[in-house]
């Protein structure tokens, strides 16, 4: 619940300060990536602090657990700069959407096994959060893909949008 908290605390806040300051340069597309760079800050750096509890939602196979975590972290983190980067944000939003894909399974061995990630114990919510938990991932997927990848402005029709540069689409 804090990600989806954080990403949309952040893509309001960002486009109110962009209104009160009557700055043009910060476009809606813009504050999505801003705020979905803030999300996966947030979550890639919780890897390191909840890095036990994180370790319990992986599949028993994998190797090197604790090094994979750190991983994901920092992946997370640097495709979320990427985004923010013009020439890198394309090919970083596909590689996030990639890896967000590719992460869901960790999230479904949570919820069979009740992890509960900040306590690293078996007192989690169970399926039922697959209920909310998935729908939220999707709904990251096409964060990423409206914001990042494609930019929204090629979605709806901002009075005055086409005025900014390049580099904020």
């Amino acid at each position: 619940m804090a990600p989806l908290f954080i990403l949309l605390v952040v893509f309001l806040a960002t486009l109110l300060y962009s209104k009160i300051q009557n700055k043009k340069t910060i476009s809606v597309a813009l504050a999505g990536r801003m705020a979905m760079f803030a999300m996966l800050l947030f979550t890639g750096t919780s890897h390191f602090y909840f890095s036990k509890g994180m370790i319990l939602t992986m599949p028993d196979f994998l190797p090197a657990k604790l090094q994979l975590v750190y991983v994901t972290g920092v992946i997370e983190i640097l495709l979320g700069f990427g985004l923010l980067i013009q020439n890198k944000r394309q090919i970083s939003s596909l590689l996030l959407i990639s890896f967000l894909i590719t992460i869901l399974p960790a999230n479904i061995v949570a919820a069979i096994k009740h992890v509960n990630i900040p306590n690293a114990d078996f007192t989690g919510p169970g399926l039922s959060y697959l209920w909310f938990r998935v729908p939220l991932q999707i709904f990251f997927i096409g964060w990423v893909y409206i914001f990042g990848y494609r930019s929204i402005s090629r979605f709806v029709n901002l009075r005055g949008i086409n005025k900014f540069p390049a580099f904020y689409y």
